[in-house]
């Protein structure tokens, strides 16, 4: 299960537990998110995210498992299955960055000043990082959710990282890969929160006529963070479609 940005594998923790009557699931914090390393010198860009989850399939010995993504870990799977071999029994995508435009308004002001942003005061920081997660959700968020997706970004490292990875987001990796979704050849499932307002449900159905055969479900009052606003019809998507094909 891949997390996005600026999540962690928190967003798929409650999922993976109950998937795991049925499967043996592995989540993952990429390099800079989560309990991974912020150091600054390993790098965060979605072209290393994509090598490096290829080769995390190859230490785990996974060689074809069912994959399942949200957000930008939807392009980290692509391009590892489409630029670094890595194989899928089955690719679940959920409210995916894989089409431009992508990146939104403060995106783009990060990139232009990392540093700026990086030496805010931390609570004028951490308003910032709490107002742009919980504009993510379309129901809203518990304090308790809040407070579990931006604590990785609160501590002095956190901090900085936060921008970091920011900056380091470029359309040109889904560029890179946009125009071989036809030569996908395996199946795929897209899932998509119909009042997402970070990736408008119209990419979804976008997205579905680009690769062969996907099936497309949409799910009702559901922002990008699905996994908060409609927890038990997500479940109910991912077991159905994972149950399925197995």
């Amino acid at each position: 299960m891949c997390h996005g940005t600026p999540w962690s594998s928190t967003v798929w923790a409650p999922f993976a537990e109950a998937l795991s009557r049925d499967f043996t699931v592995y989540l993952w914090d990429m390099p800079g998110y989560g309990q991974s390393s912020m150091h600054p010198d390993h790098a965060v860009d979605l072209g290393t995210q994509s090598e490096l989850l290829s080769d995390l399939l190859r230490y785990w010995e996974l060689e074809s498992p069912h994959l399942v993504a949200h957000d930008y870990g939807g392009a980290v799977s692509l391009r590892a299955h489409l630029l670094h071999g890595a194989s899928y029994a089955s690719l679940a995508l959920v409210d995916v960055v894989a089409l431009r435009p992508w990146g939104s308004g403060f995106f783009r002001l990060v990139a232009a000043n990392p540093e700026v942003f990086a030496a805010q005061p931390p609570p004028v920081h951490r308003g910032a990082v709490e107002a742009y997660i919980a504009g993510a959700s379309h129901r809203g968020l518990t304090p308790e959710q809040l407070l579990a997706l931006t604590s990785p970004w609160l501590s002095p490292e956190g901090q900085v990282a936060f921008y970091r990875q920011i900056a380091a987001a470029d359309e040109r990796f889904t560029d890179e890969i946009q125009g071989r979704y036809s030569e996908i050849q395996l199946p795929v499932k897209i899932i998509w929160g119909s009042n997402d307002s970070w990736i408008p449900a119209g990419r979804a159905t976008q997205l579905a006529q680009m690769i062969p055969g996907a099936d497309l479900e949409l799910i009702d009052d559901a922002g990008h963070l699905i996994q908060y606003d409609a927890p038990v019809q997500l479940a109910m998507a991912l077991q159905r479609w994972l149950i399925g094909i197995r």
